[in-house]
């Protein structure tokens, strides 16, 4: 039987009853929601939040990107691109003056005129050189024509000589008759120590014809061949013949150091002196005034005892006297060259010059060609690097004195055998002359003047093509590696190497070589100025992994918090977004 508790729970579920009743909960609404409210500090989060990551978006990050960023001042890429394609045309301005009967009348009466010849000259490399022989026709004046009808050239030479010399890289050549006594019979042209040859006419109605074949001869041979230029870029060229260690002249500088030192391994046996402050200033000084538009010297000399060569020489019994042979010479340079010293603390190019006097125990002592023969000068010499001369005393000095025996070196032999060596270390060698032509000695400097232009013809085009490739090395240098700094001085230096290299293919073209040479030395400079400027040194900047190693413990605590509210952010306001389902 339920109790009076329990009656009153059943009277209170009944309609009808008197006790008081409960409302019915409302139904949900289709397609409406009404949520709590969101708390004050849950809203000023979510605005903190957005606020850090528009400071470090919109703010830091372009500070940061700003301030590491590798700053590289503009090159001219384009320019330096287009000097591997650079042709060189270098200009020899040739005056030709012709004697009233060298050609006949009719010829005569077309000057004065005007011919050039170019043509290219072969080399397996990728600056196409072109000579152009611009030929000037004229008539002699009346002190011309009475030079060339003396008795002999020197003469003429001497009578024709200008007060004003003629400017660098231009030739004169004078045009004789056929039978003139000028020079002699069986000699078709003449080379002079100037920028002067003399060419024999021809009554000929071809005569300018034959006679201009004559002339691009004779200039070819004082001033652009395809030997001279192949040494000067034989750094450049393939290894072939052009590029042997025989055919490699010192490389173009500003300024050169000689040194001329005297070995005496056996103080004991020999007192030797030798005169070479003297030496110096009547032989080699005049050759250095001379090629005093190539570069700047400096002469020292040394006087080294108890310096041996480091190779034995071997004895003949036959002539009783010791020999080096050819095979052995590379090996007597390395341990001379240790003591020598002077290379070490030079800005410039050094060239060793040594005498040396052997030893009591290898006296005489000769030095054997490739064929086993005694060379005439008792010397060699190495490119690039200098000569030895071995100066052997005279016997009959041991049999009438004693030990030490007073050795006095006879200059005159010892400075012909060092100059001739000096020429062919500077590229200076013997020109390749036309058939029947004669050659006139050097003057008293040792050195002519039409030789000179030719030294500073291969110089300028070594010094463009040294330019060139550095200029090109350089820009695919800073093109692939792109977190080096490229100053402003540095980029001044590049501007200012290709206006040089520019300026002097310019000067090359119109004659004007000694203006081309500054021009080419200019480039240069200010090319490997460049090109080695401290600056640019790769390993004092970090590399992109060390970066990441630096950057990452820096941000990554302050961007992960910022990153999770962010994302928490983003996923609450598109829960919000999202309609709900629909509730029956």
């Amino acid at each position: 039987m339920p109790t009076n508790a329990g009656r009153r729970a059943l009277n209170s579920g009944c309609p009808g009853s008197s006790a008081s009743e409960v409302a019915p909960a409302p139904k949900p609404v289709s397609g409406a929601s009404v949520g709590p409210p969101v708390p004050l500090e849950v809203l000023r989060g979510k605005r903190a939040a957005l606020y850090f990551a528009a400071v470090a978006i919109v703010l830091g990050l372009p500070l940061w990107w700003k301030t590491t960023e590798t700053y590289r001042a503009p090159l001219p890429y384009s320019q330096i691109s287009g000097l591997n394609a650079l042709q060189l045309r270098l200009m020899v301005p040739v005056t030709v003056v012709f004697t009233r009967e060298s050609v006949p009348l009719d010829d005569q009466e077309k000057l004065p005129f005007t011919v050039v010849h170019e043509r290219e000259i072969p080399l397996k490399y990728k600056m196409k050189i072109k000579c152009r022989f611009q030929k000037a026709y004229r008539k002699a004046l009346d002190h011309e024509e009475e030079a060339l009808s003396l008795g002999s050239v020197q003469e003429a030479e001497a009578m024709l000589a200008e007060p004003q010399e003629q400017a660098e890289g231009s030739l004169t050549v004078y045009v004789i008759s056929e039978h003139s006594s000028l020079l002699p019979q069986d000699m078709m042209s003449y080379i002079g120590p100037k920028r002067t040859a003399v060419v024999r006419g021809i009554m000929h109605r071809e005569a300018f014809n034959i006679v201009g074949h004559r002339l691009i001869q004779v200039a070819q041979a004082m001033s652009l061949t395809k030997d001279v230029l192949a040494a000067a870029l034989a750094d450049h060229l393939p290894e072939d013949k052009w590029s042997s260690d025989k055919r490699r002249p010192l490389k173009s500088s500003l300024g050169y150091e000689i040194t001329f030192s005297l070995l005496n391994p056996d103080p004991k046996s020999h007192d030797v002196h030798w005169d070479i402050e003297g030496a110096v200033q009547r032989y080699v000084q005049p050759f250095l005034n001379a090629l005093s538009a190539a570069g700047n010297f400096s002469v020292d000399s040394q006087i080294l005892y108890y310096a041996a060569l480091g190779v034995n020489p071997r004895f003949d019994p036959a002539s009783s006297s010791y020999y080096l042979a050819m095979h052995s010479l590379p090996h007597v340079i390395n341990p001379v060259e240790s003591r020598l010293g002077s290379s070490t603390a030079s800005l410039y190019p050094v060239l060793n010059f040594l005498l040396y006097v052997p030893e009591l125990a290898h006296t005489p002592l000769y030095i054997q060609d490739k064929d086993g023969a005694p060379v005439a000068t008792n010397a060699f010499h190495s490119p690039r690097w200098g000569g030895i001369m071995v100066y052997n005393v005279d016997p009959k000095a041991y049999n009438v004195s004693e030990l030490p025996v007073r050795v006095e070196v006879d200059m005159v032999r010892v400075m012909e055998v060092f100059l001739a060596q000096l020429r062919l270390l500077f590229g200076i060698a013997q020109p390749q002359l036309p058939p029947k032509c004669l050659l006139s000695g050097p003057n008293g400097e040792g050195l002519m003047t039409w030789e000179l232009d030719r030294l500073l013809w291969a110089r300028s085009v070594e010094n463009l093509a040294t330019a060139t490739t550095t200029l090109t090395s350089l820009a695919q240098l800073l093109g692939k590696i792109s977190n080096i700094v490229i100053k402003d001085d540095v980029a001044s230096e590049v501007y200012r190497a290709v206006a040089a290299v520019q300026k002097a293919a310019e000067e090359l073209a119109s004659g004007h070589l000694a203006s081309a040479f500054v021009s080419s030395q200019e480039a240069v400079t200010s090319s490997e100025r460049a090109f080695f400027d401290p600056s640019l040194l790769h390993l004092l900047y970090f590399p992109d992994d060390q970066k990441f190693a630096i950057y990452i413990p820096l941000f990554l605590p302050m961007a992960v918090p910022i990153l999770l509210s962010l994302v928490k952010i983003f996923l609450e306001t598109h829960k919000s977004w999202k309609k709900p389902e629909k509730i029956d």
